[in-house]
């Protein structure tokens, strides 16, 4: 039977059903790696919470900011001092209340004087945007830095279970919200707040009884703002989710493209694109809509406030119980007074948007880092490699074990294979660097439990060549020198002549100085591999893990490094993961695996004469999954 789009979309909804929550919580789940690893998640109770520390990063800039708010005084005072001028000039030099004529000269003078005043709030007003602009990007440097900082110290469980794209959206669209609001947003909140409350005092010294017609607008107005902002919330954080689900989307097809193109998903990638697009112009525009409802609903309001106090204003001035001078300046305020009122709405869309972010940002914050070393970790200088493990058992899932009660010892130098079907758990040996902890049993490196070995420490003598290779942006130098920073360039040279990557590297434009990009997309599947295993070379640590190091270079290239790679194991510990048994026959011991139990060891001949379990996958005569 067919999938139909709604299929397709039901499917896509599940799937990113915990990405678009604004803040996953993962802590004491144990989720492990894989597609089938839920991504569940929340928004926070506490928006408050939220705004609050996100102004903890505002606090390392008090200086400026109080410059930056004196400035907003300033500018406010200005504003209205400058307004207000107006009503003497017009009393004294415009329309005189005995009807004598008026005064230019005056007039002149008044205007002189109002002009400096207005000049001394635009002066003030660049200076608190000039500064607020400086203290905002300097918080988000604090806040990226934070953010990339914990992101260091997560387990790789932590990425084993999110989309990079939705990461990489907290980075970039996230933070970017939380500057627009760091920037403008609380000045406009703090100078509309000062103008609502120096006009409403000018006001009521200029007419307490058209003040009164204006105060009676102004509950109307904040339950009107009230309504639309609540209603406004939860689609902003929709909307920052779906985005976040978006980018997920888009990293994902980008990164497996040639997945993509080989199986003709290009229609139907374009489809899923759709739907998620879609869905995010959906939550956009219920966002925007009712955040730019703020606006007009508040202008309208704001309109009718000077309405009726025109209306009732000129009956006062007609009667003659009001100047001309008081009701021109009495409107003007009027009309300023809606005017920070409308700013201050307008801005809720901009504060609930940054909060959502917000939200996001700290909920990655938040997580559980790799448990802190124990206080009596020590550092193991002079690491030998022996390798122990006794009776371990360990599981991704408290429910389903992968590992169980497993034994095995290593010496110093020798070579530990694993073989078996998909999912017998040969990668679990991964434990040994405590990317995992173990349920039960035991793990020590030279007779010291590895729990009681400093995490740094422990992964510097532990090099790992993956299945899936990695390349930074840099020179080929630069990337083999990752295993070991302070190698020297002889010592890199030396490393890649071992892992038998040294002539093709000569080969290159520039030989070693030839720069990477795009994770070396210039290079071949099995070139990139080589730079991986000479990284592992020059990293002299005395444990080698290869996990299925050789799958992605072809029968010709294995062969041409076989030696290399015989060179790079001399004197190491190694453990070998692999499918393709003819890279394990040298091994001292071969580890076969089925269901996470050892079912057969022994070397390759020993197996072999069994005609168990690996005689038949040497044989052909078991399919390898």
């Amino acid at each position: 039977m067919s999938v139909t789009r709604a299929d397709r979309e039901a499917s896509l909804k599940k799937r990113y059903a915990g990405r678009v929550a604004a803040a996953p919580k993962r802590r004491g789940m144990g989720r492990g790696p894989g597609p089938g690893a839920p991504r569940g998640g929340g928004r926070p109770k506490s928006t408050g919470a939220a705004l609050k520390r996100l102004l903890s990063y505002l606090e390392a800039d008090r200086l400026r900011m109080g410059i930056a708010f004196f400035c907003v005084i300033v500018n406010t005072v200005a504003t209205l001092t400058g307004s207000y001028m107006l009503r003497p000039i017009i009393n004294r030099f415009i329309a005189p209340p005995d009807g004598s004529p008026g005064n230019v000269a005056g007039l002149f003078k008044g205007l002189t004087m109002m002009a400096c005043v207005y000049l001394m709030g635009v002066i003030a007003n660049y200076l608190q945007s000039r500064l607020m602009l400086e203290v905002a990007q300097s918080a988000l440097v604090r806040i990226r830095t934070d953010l990339f900082t914990k992101m260091q110290k997560l387990p790789v469980r932590f990425y084993d279970t999110n989309s990079n794209g939705d990461l990489m959206s907290r980075f970039t669209n996230d933070v970017d919200t939380i500057g627009n609001m760091l920037s403008s947003t609380l000045v406009q909140l703090f100078s509309g707040t000062l103008s609502i409350i120096g006009t409403l005092f000018l006001m009521l010294y200029t007419n307490i009884w058209l003040t009164a017609v204006t105060l009676i607008m102004i509950p109307l107005m904040l339950r009107a703002g009230g309504e639309v902002a609540k209603r406004s919330q939860k689609y902003f954080s929709a909307q920052q989710s779906a985005l976040g689900a978006l980018n997920g989307y888009i990293e994902e097809t980008i990164t497996g493209q040639k997945v993509v193109k080989v199986f003709c998903h290009e229609e139907i990638a374009e489809e899923e694109f759709d739907i998620l697009n879609r869905d995010l112009r959906e939550k956009q525009i219920r966002a925007q809509f009712l955040g730019g409802m703020m606006g007009p609903v508040m202008n309208n309001l704001s309109q009718v406030n000077y309405s009726l106090t025109a209306c009732i204003g000129g009956i006062r001035w007609v009667v003659k119980n009001f100047d001309v001078g008081g009701l021109t300046v009495f409107l003007n305020f009027s009309r300023q007074f809606s005017r920070p009122i409308n700013e201050i709405s307008m801005q809720v869309s901009n504060v609930f948007s940054a909060l959502a972010g917000a939200e996001r940002v700290f909920s990655v914050m938040d997580e559980e880092p790799e448990a802190a070393d124990d206080k009596d970790a020590v550092s193991m200088d002079g690491m030998r490699g022996e390798v122990v493990l006794d009776h371990v058992t360990f599981g991704y899932n408290s429910d389903k074990v992968i590992l169980k009660n497993i034994s095995l010892y290593a010496k110093p130098g020798q070579k530990i294979a694993f073989v078996g079907s998909t999912g017998a758990g040969k990668t679990t040996i991964n434990l040994i660097n405590r990317f995992y902890d173990i349920q039960s049993g035991t793990i020590t490196i030279d007779g010291v439990d590895i729990c009681h070995i400093k995490r740094d420490e422990l992964r510097r003598h532990i090099a790992m060549v993956l299945q899936d290779t990695h390349l930074f942006t840099g020179t080929v130098m630069e990337n083999i020198r990752y295993g070991r920073l302070d190698a020297t360039d002889e010592e890199v040279v030396q490393a890649a002549k071992m892992a038998s990557a040294h002539s093709f590297i000569m080969r290159l434009p520039r030989g070693y100085d030839t720069v990477l990009e795009s994770d070396g997309a210039n290079l071949s599947q099995g070139q990139r591999q080589l730079l991986n295993i000479a990284r592992a070379a020059v990293s002299r640590a005395p444990i080698l893990i290869l996990d299925e190091a050789t799958s992605s270079v072809d029968t010709r290239t294995e062969k041409h490094i076989e030696q290399g790679m015989d060179r790079l194991m001399a004197e190491r510990t190694t453990f070998v993961i692999a499918h393709r048994l003819s890279t394990v026959r040298n091994a001292n011991a071969i580890m076969v695996l089925e269901n996470g139990e050892i079912i057969e060891r022994g070397d390759h001949e020993d197996l072999l004469k069994e005609k168990g379990r690996y005689y038949r996958l040497y044989t052909g005569m078991a399919e390898l999954s």
